[in-house]
């Protein structure tokens, strides 16, 4: 008998914080989840113009998130879901993009699986322009109606801007893209990824410093949102 090969990764992930590969038996054993950042990787399809597939978004997002989940704070805990693809796409070049509704509808639903696991604080990491204010409304949304912990870190904040009329420069992402191809060697690529990576953990401590929601993430009548 032939054995199969290797699966195929779901996406680049950091194993030590992957969530689709811990076990039963290990979350069951997992403690103080209230302290946990679920991180929320958002990618679409587009083209960017900039030589490279529809999927560019995650191919940087995911190696960027990876590398920062390495980089961390050892006392920062994390957790990561697999990468949420189908999203918002107004713009020109996009492919297989939803409505704004159904985006904001979708990364709800994912934040109601994650509470519903009992986690309570959330990090919505974003690669897509498109979505950046989807995103942003969905977090309010939620920290309202569901009394999450909620937090949003757009790439373009990292210094790797899609969007070529708001990007002062895209060169950075060009190299990084162009460094990220299987087979490539690239040691400007690879500080690149270091400095995003490096500026992603730092956030990611910040995050985690902030005190948890007083009341259970209740909002009292006295309280803004």
């Amino acid at each position: 008998m032939t054995l199969p090969e290797a699966p195929i990764p779901l996406c680049v992930a950091d194993p030590a914080t992957f969530w689709p590969w811990l076990t039963w038996a290990e979350f069951a054993r997992l403690e103080g989840k209230a302290e946990v950042l679920v991180v929320v990787p958002i990618a679409g399809f587009c083209d960017w113009e900039l030589g490279h597939a529809l999927d560019a978004e995650e191919t940087v997002l995911m190696p960027v998130l990876a590398e920062a989940s390495r980089r961390r704070d050892p006392r920062v805990r994390l957790l990561v879901i697999p990468p949420l693809r189908f999203v918002g796409g107004p713009g020109p070049r996009s492919a297989f993009a939803v409505d704004a509704p159904t985006a904001h509808a979708f990364l709800s639903d994912a934040c109601a699986s994650i509470q519903a696991a009992g986690f309570t604080r959330v990090v919505f990491f974003n690669a897509s322009p498109w979505n950046e204010e989807i995103v942003d409304a969905a977090a309010r949304d939620l920290r309202i109606e569901r009394g999450l912990q909620m937090f949003c870190v757009n790439l373009s904040a990292l210094g790797l801007d899609f969007r070529a009329d708001r990007a002062k420069d895209r060169s950075r992402l060009q190299q990084l893209l162009d460094g990220l191809r299987p087979g490539a060697t690239s040691p400007e690529a690879a500080t690149i990824l270091e400095q995003a990576a490096s500026h992603l953990a730092s956030l990611f401590s910040e995050i985690a410093a902030r005190p948890p929601l007083p009341n259970g993430g209740r909002i009292t009548p006295h309280m803004q949102p």
